[in-house]
């Protein structure tokens, strides 16, 4: 397949968008900005659906938000168009974007390859790019990106599993590999299999890829097969169970918290061995309640953690591909995704919407 030439002027492009704050999404017929000598344009065929789509389109969350907004920023697809100066791909590579689609390459986080921490970064959507264009995301049929920010989908990567890394894989790898939770021999704990649509699932099986110990800490006691025998879990901790949280007490080196709803954190900081590490991945309109005493006594660190930067991210893809990792899904066609948002505000889903958009985009 020979690559198109890149052309001046901006192209068609067909998605769904929220309208208002409803969040109800439609058909949407916009452009995308021209593809650049650095750019790479893909014909998009899987799109996940990030819990934060779903409080993106209902702006329900403390962050401005522009419509009409097409949502979604875990992109796999089929590279159609490359600019003169792109090395990495090709025309019918199979390429990946994931969280952001810019940054300012400057600063000292993008050359430390941290481009999730830049302060200009353009996210893939609901932001502005370089030209003044708004971005838009992935519940489309194209998108241009600069070759920077798209990743190589390895073959044995499928890709309808393979789109929850860009954003719930990398979000769950990046603060274990940056805060040492990555080493045989250690024990974390997951906060919530289905926590932000889905990273938890995905951070129990990095955690056993890694060598280490896995135990999920949960309200649903009914997930606890699922946990041990899908996911490969070590253990299963009920988090209103007292006399389960009693014996676990100390055990833990680290914790992986995924859970965006309001949830007491000074148990979890009892878990900790001294030293421990509590990484908080879960985005919740009511503030982080942390008593001291536990973790100054303890030594203990609370944190946060974004989605990784670009190097960092392919890594994850490639050791994702290396240890046979995907996500587990449910695929759906492109006019479900209302009644997927109604079942992923619910926790109705085991444990990632997919949007099959190759097959079911279907242009007015």
């Amino acid at each position: 397949m020979a690559a198109e030439k890149k052309t001046s002027n901006h192209q068609k492009a067909f998605g769904w968008a929220a309208r208002d704050i409803s969040g109800i999404l439609s058909p949407f017929n916009f452009t995308r900005r021209a593809t650049e000598e650095s750019d790479v344009r893909i014909k998009i065929l899987y799109c996940g659906i990030c819990h934060s789509d779903l409080h993106m389109s209902k702006s329900d969350i403390d962050f401005p938000i522009t419509y009409p907004l097409v949502p979604g920023h875990e992109i796999v697809g089929e590279v159609i168009e490359t600019g003169a100066n792109v090395k990495k791909f090709k025309a019918g590579d199979r390429a990946g974007a994931g969280c952001l689609v810019r940054s300012c390459g400057d600063c000292e986080q993008c050359h430390e390859s941290l481009e999730s921490y830049c302060h200009k970064m353009v996210l893939t959507y609901n932001s502005t790019d370089h030209d003044g264009s708004p971005t838009y995301g992935d519940y489309s049929d194209i998108i241009v990106v600069h070759e920077r920010y798209v990743f190589c989908i390895p073959d044995r990567l499928p890709l309808h599993s393979a789109a929850p890394l860009l954003c719930a894989g990398i979000t769950v790898y990046s603060p274990m590999r940056y805060f040492g939770l990555d080493r045989p021999g250690l024990h974390v704990g997951v906060v919530g299999l289905g926590g932000l649509g889905g990273l938890g699932h995905v951070a129990v099986k990095f955690a056993k890829a890694m060598g280490m110990t896995a135990t999920v800490i949960s309200t649903s006691p009914h997930k606890q097969k699922e946990a041990i025998e899908l996911l490969g879990a070590d253990r299963f901790l009920v988090s209103t169970n007292d006399q389960q949280l009693k014996e676990a007490i100390g055990s833990l080196d680290g914790i992986i918290d995924t859970v965006s709803a309001y949830h007491p954190i000074a148990p979890l900081l009892g878990l900790l061995k001294q030293h421990g590490k509590l990484v908080v991945l879960g985005a919740s309109k009511e503030p982080l309640r942390v008593p001291s005493i536990p973790f100054l006594l303890g030594r203990k660190i609370v944190s946060g953690s974004a989605a990784g930067g670009m190097k960092e991210t392919q890594e994850m893809i490639d050791f994702a591909a290396e240890h046979n990792i995907n996500a587990e899904v449910e695929v759906t066609p492109m006019n479900y995704v209302n009644t997927a948002m109604e079942r992923l505000a619910k926790g109705d889903v085991k444990y990632r919407f997919v949007i099959d958009v190759g097959n079911s985009l279907k242009a007015d």
